[in-house]
């Protein structure tokens, strides 16, 4: 891919698309995500939502078990809204993290 061919598409974003890709694009860049950090021997270094010790992977893994946000915000009081914001936007920018995480620790 190239940025000859990018640019029609990202030309068709609105304005609130294309700061959200400015926005993943500069975590990319900068590899760093607001809210989310990775700390040796916390979780096995894994990326967890900061203030706890609650890994990505495993608010992914009830994301795509059907969980909505409300129901991971009563169960894991710890958590605020935007932490979830936080996790779905590195989740979705490490979606082979993601799987990898969760196969390892599936039945652990």
């Amino acid at each position: 891919m190239s940025m000859q061919s990018i640019e029609p598409q990202i030309s068709r974003l609105s304005r609130a698309e294309k700061a959200e890709l400015l926005q993943r694009l500069a975590q990319e860049v900068g590899n760093t995500w607001a809210g989310i950090e990775k700390t040796e021997g916390v979780s096995g270094g894994t990326a967890c939502i900061v203030r706890t010790r609650i890994p990505v992977w495993t608010l992914e893994n009830y994301r795509r078990l059907g969980w909505t946000e409300a129901a991971l915000l009563e169960n894991f009081p710890s958590l605020r809204a935007v932490d979830l914001v936080n996790a779905w936007a590195y989740a979705d920018a490490h979606s082979e993290e993601m799987d990898k995480a969760i196969n390892a620790n599936q039945g652990a």
